[in-house]
């Protein structure tokens, strides 16, 4: 048997997606921006596509701009809003757990003049709204928080952080990296105060090298790339039509049917924790029940290296993560697990298990079989 746990990483495309890349790739396979009807019958597909995204915002279709994919987005967002808001201030705002296409961008405007505030997170990975109010100032142009986190599936409270940066500094624009979270939330920017919202297309079962980047109509942002001016010459170079069409049907699909799926999320979610539970020398990361991710468990075992053990379940055909898929191939301690408190002897053997809609409670079983099996034994090597 395979299991794959490891959606957090990225998912498998689901089968309307795979058609609509097939046909725009070899049949609807003109140029968005030709002036002919092969033309036109692309550009029909990004029209769609960004009017069914914008419905699952509630947003309006101008407000949705196509990107290579969440690294992009998070870049366009915080760099292009710095940029275009750095007369009004030079402060911004992140927090200590964000995924490296944000902590990174971060350093980089700090090297570039911009003074940044780190906010922390309390044991359960939420957000201090205390201290982000704390650091809150006139000089504050931009806040990115994340809505999920990627390594422990904690959910930030979106809406009250929207609610508190309005509220004392109006001018502040609010990021959010919605990248674990679209598809797994109903999220609506407008009601959230939210200016600015990054998602990837690869989380959702939609192609990778895909996703969009949300900007509230009326938000000043710098374009980061120049050329032929698509996008209303906000990401000006030609449209990855197969792409974007795939998109589309991924953000359709993830809302179709929308509670039962997420209810089978955090069914296989709680038969994962109540089995993995009983395995000696564990220990769950952040919260456990509803009020965390449907879609990401955080284990560490004690005793075991996260990778010997990742590597011995992958002899079995169970796939998981050790950490976040951007930053493996540069393995370093997780600031997530060292933010929310974890032990360190904890840090070096965690692995994260993420499901999607196709997961089963038999793999759940087979998986936690395997741990089972392994966990003694590589216990013993290691005290060696």
């Amino acid at each position: 048997m395979e299991v794959y746990l490891d959606n957090s990483a990225t998912t498998r495309v689901i089968e309307p997606v795979r058609d609509v890349v097939v046909r725009t790739m070899t049949e609807d396979y003109g140029n968005p921006s030709s002036l002919h009807r092969k033309g036109f019958e692309a550009e029909s597909y990004i029209k769609t596509a960004r009017m069914d995204i914008a419905k699952t915002l509630k947003a309006q279709m101008k407000e949705i701009y196509f990107t290579s994919g969440g690294t992009e987005s998070n870049n366009m967002a915080i760099i292009g809003a710095a940029m275009a808001n750095k007369r009004r201030g030079n402060h911004i705002i992140t927090t200590t757990i964000e995924h490296a296409s944000v902590y990174n961008v971060f350093g980089f405007l700090e090297n570039e003049g911009f003074r940044v505030s780190y906010v922390p997170v309390d044991e359960h990975g939420h957000v201090r709204l205390d201290e982000l109010e704390n650091v809150l100032d006139d000089e504050t142009i931009l806040v990115s928080a994340m809505y999920v986190n990627n390594e422990i599936g904690s959910v930030n409270p979106i809406a009250e952080i929207g609610t508190l940066i309005k509220k004392k500094v109006p001018h502040a624009l609010f990021h959010v990296d919605a990248i674990q979270a679209y598809g797994k939330y109903r999220i609506y920017p407008q009601r959230m105060g939210i200016d600015l919202l990054s998602v990837s297309g690869h989380k959702i079962h939609g192609p990778k090298g895909t996703g969009f980047l949300y900007i509230r109509e009326g938000t000043k942002v710098r374009p980061l790339l120049y050329g032929g001016g698509q996008q209303n010459d906000m990401r000006s170079g030609t449209d990855n039509v197969p792409g974007v069409a795939g998109l589309g049907v991924a953000a359709v699909e993830m809302y179709t049917r929308f509670e039962e799926k997420i209810d089978h999320l955090y069914q296989i979610k709680e038969l994962f924790i109540r089995e993995v539970q009983t395995l000696e020398g564990t220990r769950v990361n952040g919260l456990t029940g509803r009020d965390s991710a449907p879609h990401i468990v955080s284990v560490s075992f004690e005793g075991v290296r996260s990778e010997v053990l990742l590597h011995s379940l992958e002899e079995r055909k169970v796939y998981v993560s050790s950490g976040s898929a951007c930053s493996s191939n540069h393995p370093a301690v997780s600031g997530t697990l060292q933010g929310i408190g974890v032990e360190k002897k904890y840090l070096d053997s965690t692995l994260r298990f993420s499901f999607s809609t196709f997961t089963t409670e038999e793999e759940i079983c087979y998986a936690v079989d395997c741990l089972r099996e392994l966990l003694p034994v590589l216990r013993r090597y290691s005290r060696r």
